[in-house]
């Protein structure tokens, strides 16, 4: 029994004890003291309590004291509560400061906050950035296609780093910047002869209003020749006419075709009424033999003149068979 309630206190022991030293970081004050940053063991538990990793801010502060930033606890407390890297801003602030860079803690934060990467953003202001553009295809004024690469020499613009535009929006406007310019070019051997004038053009717009960026310098990499765009549109628009032409040829037969069955629709119509009208030819004979209209002399010599003119028609169609 004696040796379970030892080893009872044994462990609570060790439990207070871990629990002591995880909210009484009592290495960390003395890292503080030593390095001259003034901060207590209750302002340390008081961190824990409110669920601030007192490490974060105890050695931020001695990174910004050691580099003579004079920066508040309570104001890297509040930075981290609210969602901020601590160790971000007040790397970015160091940095800053040995570059003489105008940064102050509020717009370190504020950055911080609005999702960029301060400590980035200050590199970038001391080490500009080449940004290389996608392919960017244009065309000039005699229909030849170029395609050109660039590279965007960029330096980060502190002041607009809040609410300015990004990377994206500086390729956007450079490659429709390089389009218009190519665009009013006379000749596609204007702008392969002399590339420059298409960076000093889109320099000259100002594409970086507006942007996080400052715009150094626009080079123009690699230019390539493409197709033959106005060959192609000359082509399509031959095609295209030989396709309207065909198109009306075609309304021409089919109006013709359709004239001649019209045509021939009436001939048959014609012939198939003197048909019906010979056919009504005995009827009127027998009429008239019935009514006394017609004698039997009359009717030979009907029959007479009309074999007669059969004889005489095939006779003449005899005589045009041999002719032929």
């Amino acid at each position: 029994m004696t040796g379970t309630v030892l080893i009872i206190a044994i462990v609570a022991i060790i439990f207070f004890v871990l629990v002591f030293f995880y909210y009484v970081p009592i290495g960390l004050w003395l890292s503080a003291v030593v390095s001259g940053v003034r901060v207590s063991l209750i302002q340390l538990v008081l961190m824990r309590v409110r669920k601030v990793p007192p490490s974060a801010i105890v050695n931020s502060m001695i990174n910004a004291h050691k580099a003579g930033l004079r920066l508040s606890r309570d104001e890297l407390e509040a930075h981290y509560l609210a969602g901020g890297n601590v160790n971000s801003v007040v790397n970015a602030l160091i940095s800053a400061d040995k570059a003489n860079i105008p940064l102050d803690f509020k717009a370190a934060t504020a950055i911080d906050l609005a999702g960029r990467d301060v400590f980035e953003a200050v590199q970038v202001s001391v080490n500009p950035r080449v940004i290389n553009t996608p392919p960017v295809t244009a065309v000039a004024k005699d229909g030849i296609q170029l395609i050109a690469n660039a590279r965007v020499t960029v330096r980060a613009n502190i002041k607009q780093l809040v609410g300015g535009a990004g990377e994206d929006t500086i390729l956007a406007r450079v490659g429709e910047g390089i389009v218009t310019s190519i665009g009013s070019a006379t000749s596609h051997k204007e702008v392969l002869e002399n590339p420059d004038s298409i960076s000093r053009l889109v320099l000259a717009k100002g594409l970086d209003s507006g942007t996080a960026f400052e715009i150094l310098s626009i080079d123009i990499a690699d230019i390539d020749i493409g197709k033959n765009i106005g060959a192609e549109l000359q082509i399509d628009q031959a095609n295209a006419d030989k396709n309207i032409a065909q198109a009306k040829a075609e309304e021409r037969r089919t109006m013709a075709v359709a004239s001649e069955q019209e045509m021939k629709a009436k001939a048959e119509e014609a012939r198939a009424n003197v048909i019906q009208a010979e056919a009504e030819i005995p009827k009127a004979i027998a009429d008239a033999f019935r009514n006394g209209n017609l004698g039997i002399m009359d009717y030979y010599k009907f029959k007479n003149i009309e074999a007669d003119t059969s004889m005489r028609s095939s006779i003449s169609k005899s005589v045009d068979s041999d002719e032929g």
